[in-house]
């Protein structure tokens, strides 16, 4: 218990560093870019003299290090500050699109880890088998096919053609749930379907090589185990190793294909709320977001080690001792 406790101590403080170098590259990109924040808020028939006032009212006239300081002084205070494009508080504005992300981010992830295990196991039980087979011609379209690719495909089979799911928009869970799911799937599958390809591939190939390598295996078949016993309690259960560590690494691709899917399908969410601020060089709403990304990637990091030490004791005794 006191190992775990250490565990999480050390990671969090290890974080604080990560999370500021993260907000520090963010504001330095955004002041790199071309264009002006007050004269994309004010329009190009705006005169100089307008977008000067603005400049001065949003306090963009200032150096880059006073804007960082302040905005970093209001971050460990709770205030995320407000926008430059409509001045609603930043805080309002990840409350009211964050359970969109979230709810799309459990679809996708949930739903691609589920498919990836039941898949895998079918298709190690039977190398060269029908199920096998079919892993791996998925898994090679998923690595093959951007998720902005596969979003445009689906909306054309199933929304066009199929008329099965909707192409865009957003119904929210208490509003129908039948809604709700259907106007999640498409945007999940763009983003779960190369997770769920990955992951496939690597549970399959780990699976098969533990079931044909691995002395425990040999041994446990001499005891006249059952095979999906041995399949399920054993092999399976070692793979997951590989799968933690591949889902803690892939954590942060898989926000990053936020901020292209959810665009695409119209969602109300941060990858939407993401683009539509860079466009408008609305510097403190991109910055609250990096935050929520980089807070969600650091704890699902921790998840892993955690995951790890649940599946393995002696990595809890181990790291204790350390």
């Amino acid at each position: 218990m006191m190992g775990n406790k250490r565990l999480v101590g050390r990671r969090l403080l290890a974080a604080i560093p990560v999370l500021w170098g993260v907000t520090f590259l963010t504001f330095v990109v955004m002041n790199m870019l071309p264009g002006d924040a007050a004269q994309a808020l004010l329009g190009v028939n705006a005169t100089p003299a307008e977008v000067q006032q603005l400049r001065i009212q949003l306090h963009l006239n200032e150096p880059f290090w006073v804007r960082y300081g302040n905005w970093s002084g209001g971050l460990f205070k709770g205030d995320l500050g407000a926008s430059l494009s409509t001045h609603e508080n930043v805080t309002t504005i990840l409350g009211q699109r964050l359970p969109v992300t979230v709810e799309l981010l459990l679809y996708a992830f949930v739903a691609s880890i589920v498919l990836a295990v039941g898949l895998a196991v079918l298709a190690a039980r039977w190398p060269n088998g029908i199920a096998d087979r079919l892993s791996m011609v998925v898994s090679m379209i998923g690595l093959s096919v951007a998720p902005f690719v596969l979003a445009l495909v689906l909306i054309y089979i199933f929304a066009v053609k199929a008329h099965m799911f909707p192409a865009i928009g957003y119904v929210s869970l208490t509003q129908s749930p039948v809604a709700n799911i259907k106007s999640l799937t498409l945007p999940a599958a763009s983003i779960g379907f190369p997770l769920f390809s990955v992951y496939t591939r690597l549970l399959r190939a780990d699976i098969v090589e533990q079931m044909q390598r691995e002395d425990y295996i040999v041994t446990a078949r001499a005891k006249g185990v059952a095979p999906w016993r041995i399949l399920i309690r054993h092999a399976l259960r070692n793979s997951l190793f590989g799968l933690i560590t591949l889902v803690g690494l892939n954590f942060g691709v898989l926000l990053g294909a936020v901020a292209i899917i959810e665009p695409i399908f119209s969602l109300p969410g941060l990858g939407d709320a993401l683009i539509t601020s860079i466009n408008n060089r609305d510097l403190p709403v991109v910055e609250g977001i990096v935050v929520i990304f980089a807070v969600v990637t650091v704890l699902a990091n921790l998840l892993a080690d955690l995951l790890y030490m649940a599946l393995d004791p002696r990595i809890r005794y181990e790291r204790a001792a350390a």
